[in-house]
Protein backbone atom coordinates (compact mmCIF):
# COMPACT_ATOMS: atom_id res chain seq x y z
CA UNK A 1 0.00 0.00 0.00
CA UNK A 2 1.47 4.12 -0.50
CA UNK A 3 0.92 6.89 0.66
CA UNK A 4 -1.55 7.83 -2.23
CA UNK A 5 -3.84 4.92 -1.45
CA UNK A 6 -4.07 6.22 2.31
CA UNK A 7 -4.39 9.74 0.71
CA UNK A 8 -7.32 9.01 -1.69
CA UNK A 9 -9.14 7.50 1.59
CA UNK A 10 -8.83 10.04 3.80
CA UNK A 11 -8.61 12.92 1.79
CA UNK A 12 -6.18 15.50 1.25
CA UNK A 13 -6.86 18.31 3.31
CA UNK A 14 -3.41 20.78 4.54
CA UNK A 15 -4.20 23.01 7.58
CA UNK A 16 -1.46 25.22 7.73
CA UNK A 17 -0.68 27.98 9.75
CA UNK A 18 2.51 30.92 8.91
CA UNK A 19 5.32 30.71 11.67
CA UNK A 20 4.55 34.41 12.56
CA UNK A 21 1.53 33.87 14.55
CA UNK A 22 1.00 33.04 17.91
CA UNK A 23 0.86 29.73 19.57
CA UNK A 24 -2.45 30.68 20.87
CA UNK A 25 -4.14 31.20 17.52
CA UNK A 26 -2.49 28.08 16.31
CA UNK A 27 -3.87 25.81 18.84
CA UNK A 28 -7.31 27.75 17.96
CA UNK A 29 -7.10 26.37 14.15
CA UNK A 30 -6.18 22.70 16.06
CA UNK A 31 -9.04 22.92 17.71
CA UNK A 32 -11.47 23.92 14.47
CA UNK A 33 -9.64 21.64 11.89
CA UNK A 34 -10.19 19.06 15.01
CA UNK A 35 -6.02 17.72 14.24
CA UNK A 36 -3.77 17.30 16.52
CA UNK A 37 -0.82 19.01 14.47
CA UNK A 38 -0.46 21.47 11.42
CA UNK A 39 1.56 22.35 9.16
CA UNK A 40 3.77 25.71 9.45
CA UNK A 41 4.33 27.40 5.38
CA UNK A 42 6.01 30.86 4.92
CA UNK A 43 6.34 32.06 0.99
CA UNK A 44 5.24 28.36 -0.13
CA UNK A 45 8.03 26.44 1.54
CA UNK A 46 6.98 24.08 4.63
CA UNK A 47 9.41 25.09 7.46
CA UNK A 48 8.06 23.58 10.71
CA UNK A 49 5.24 21.71 11.66
CA UNK A 50 3.21 22.68 15.32
CA UNK A 51 1.70 19.46 17.31
CA UNK A 52 0.25 19.30 20.46
CA UNK A 53 3.08 18.03 22.11
CA UNK A 54 5.36 20.77 21.18
CA UNK A 55 2.86 22.89 23.11
CA UNK A 56 2.85 20.51 26.04
CA UNK A 57 6.31 20.75 26.16
CA UNK A 58 7.45 24.38 24.99
CA UNK A 59 4.86 26.39 26.24
CA UNK A 60 3.04 24.47 29.25
CA UNK A 61 5.89 22.88 31.24
CA UNK A 62 8.11 26.02 31.16
CA UNK A 63 5.86 28.49 32.27
CA UNK A 64 5.54 30.39 28.52
CA UNK A 65 1.78 31.81 27.43
CA UNK A 66 1.02 30.40 24.45
CA UNK A 67 -0.52 34.66 23.28
CA UNK A 68 2.85 35.18 24.15
CA UNK A 69 4.85 33.02 22.07
CA UNK A 70 5.13 32.83 18.84
CA UNK A 71 4.39 29.37 16.74
CA UNK A 72 8.22 30.20 15.52
CA UNK A 73 10.17 29.68 18.43
CA UNK A 74 7.99 26.25 19.32
CA UNK A 75 7.23 24.53 16.09
CA UNK A 76 9.47 21.20 15.07
CA UNK A 77 11.75 21.86 12.17
CA UNK A 78 14.05 19.65 10.28
CA UNK A 79 10.64 18.70 8.59
CA UNK A 80 10.68 15.08 6.78
CA UNK A 81 9.02 14.77 3.95
CA UNK A 82 7.28 11.54 1.42
CA UNK A 83 6.21 11.40 -2.24
CA UNK A 84 3.07 9.75 -2.37
CA UNK A 85 4.10 6.47 -4.46
CA UNK A 86 6.17 5.46 -0.95
CA UNK A 87 5.22 2.72 0.91
CA UNK A 88 3.49 2.57 4.22
CA UNK A 89 6.26 0.04 5.18
CA UNK A 90 8.95 3.20 4.33
CA UNK A 91 6.51 5.79 6.26
CA UNK A 92 6.71 3.39 9.44
CA UNK A 93 10.10 2.41 9.52
CA UNK A 94 10.79 6.80 9.25
CA UNK A 95 8.22 7.96 12.07
CA UNK A 96 9.86 5.26 14.16
CA UNK A 97 13.73 5.68 13.77
CA UNK A 98 13.24 9.59 13.65
CA UNK A 99 10.16 9.32 16.57
CA UNK A 100 7.75 11.53 14.43
CA UNK A 101 3.92 11.60 14.17
CA UNK A 102 3.28 13.17 11.24
CA UNK A 103 4.82 13.24 7.54
CA UNK A 104 4.17 15.65 4.86
CA UNK A 105 3.20 14.45 1.39
CA UNK A 106 5.15 16.20 -1.49
CA UNK A 107 5.46 15.87 -5.09
CA UNK A 108 7.16 18.50 -7.67
CA UNK A 109 7.26 20.95 -4.58
CA UNK A 110 3.20 20.77 -3.78
CA UNK A 111 2.21 19.62 -0.93
CA UNK A 112 -0.25 17.10 -1.21
CA UNK A 113 -1.46 16.36 2.39
CA UNK A 114 -0.07 15.03 5.60
CA UNK A 115 -0.42 11.12 6.78
CA UNK A 116 -0.27 10.43 10.92
CA UNK A 117 0.93 7.70 12.32
CA UNK A 118 -2.72 6.56 12.95
CA UNK A 119 -3.34 6.56 9.71
CA UNK A 120 -0.18 4.29 8.51
CA UNK A 121 -1.27 1.54 11.41
CA UNK A 122 -4.74 1.78 10.17
CA UNK A 123 -3.31 0.80 6.75
CA UNK A 124 -1.35 -2.04 8.16
CA UNK A 125 -3.96 -3.03 10.40
CA UNK A 126 -6.34 -2.92 6.88
CA UNK A 127 -3.54 -5.01 5.00
CA UNK A 128 -3.02 -7.27 7.61
CA UNK A 129 -6.33 -8.54 7.57
CA UNK A 130 -6.86 -8.84 3.63
CA UNK A 131 -4.06 -11.01 4.34
CA UNK A 132 -5.30 -13.01 7.00
CA UNK A 133 -8.79 -13.17 4.97
CA UNK A 134 -7.30 -14.14 1.78
CA UNK A 135 -4.90 -16.96 3.48
CA UNK A 136 -8.21 -18.36 5.79
CA UNK A 137 -9.74 -18.79 2.32
CA UNK A 138 -6.97 -20.80 0.80
CA UNK A 139 -7.17 -23.26 3.87
CA UNK A 140 -10.20 -23.67 3.76
CA UNK A 141 -10.51 -24.09 -0.08
CA UNK A 142 -13.67 -21.52 -0.18
CA UNK A 143 -10.97 -18.92 -2.73
CA UNK A 144 -11.89 -18.47 -6.13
Amino acid sequence: MTVNQILSVKGNNVFSIVSTISVYEGLKVMGEKNVGALLVIDDNEIVGILSERDYARKIVLKDKTSKGTLVKDIMGTGIITVKPTDDINFCMGLMSGKRIRHLPVVDNGSVLGVVSIGDIVKAVIEDQQEIIHHLDSYINGTQI
